[in-house]
């Protein structure tokens, strides 16, 4: 997936979006706790929770 396209829905973009956020993350050499990204995951409240839920859940944040 490029950066210019676009999840075909909520659930796709649940599964797919830690994974490309974790790579720029290791890329930009973010940094990281002993639990693993040491990171904020937030949410607009229409629909973008449940993916953020998601995401914190898929990167082990806390």
């Amino acid at each position: 997936m490029t950066d210019l396209e676009r999840f075909k829905n909520r659930a796709q973009a649940g599964k797919l979006l830690p994974r490309q956020l974790a790579a720029h993350a290791r890329h930009a050499g973010a940094p990281r706790s002993a639990a693993g990204l040491d990171a904020i995951v937030l949410a607009l409240p229409r629909g973008g929770v449940p993916v953020a839920f998601a995401v914190a859940m898929t990167l082990e944040l806390e």
